[in-house]
């Protein structure tokens, strides 16, 4: 679980995904007791909350800067190609560099493409802050499960 954490720290790879993986590791190995299975409904939840905000707060917010859609979904699509052609970081340059040279191909403004850019990033810094959050509630849920 401090593995996922890290992993949020150092967007390495998906951080609440990891935590959700040792919550499951340890329902399996105790036998998936009654409360154990609602418990891990209830961290399965925050986990696709956790991966599903990542996305939204930075297309939303390079959206609310101007970004076109298809501007948003090219950098989402760079960033997957980058994290797996040039793992760790390269996911984490190629979507705003993408996002870039996409608004700047369709406005002819670097200053515009530059604003929009910054709202990806300031909604990435955003979505961090929120898949930590959720991250600790998921150690704290299971801590909690395992301390009754």
């Amino acid at each position: 679980m401090a593995v996922g954490l890290f992993g949020m720290i150092i967007p390495i790879y998906p951080g609440v995904t990891i935590i959700w993986i040792a919550v499951l590791i340890h329902a399996i190995a105790t036998g998936f007791a009654v409360l154990e299975i609602w418990v891990l409904v209830v961290i399965t939840l925050l986990m696709i909350g956790g991966t599903l905000i990542d996305n939204l707060l930075m297309g939303g917010k390079a959206r609310q800067a101007g970004a076109s859609w298809l501007s948003i979904a090219g950098a989402l699509l760079g960033g997957l190609i980058g994290t797996f052609a040039f793992p760790p970081l390269g996911g984490i340059i190629a979507a705003p560099t993408m996002l870039f040279l996409l608004e700047y191909a369709r406005i002819r403004d670097s200053q515009e493409a530059w604003d929009t850019t910054k709202g990806l990033l300031t909604g990435w810094g955003l979505a961090f802050v929120a898949r930590f959050i959720i991250g600790l509630a998921m150690i704290v849920i299971w801590i909690i499960w395992g301390v009754r």
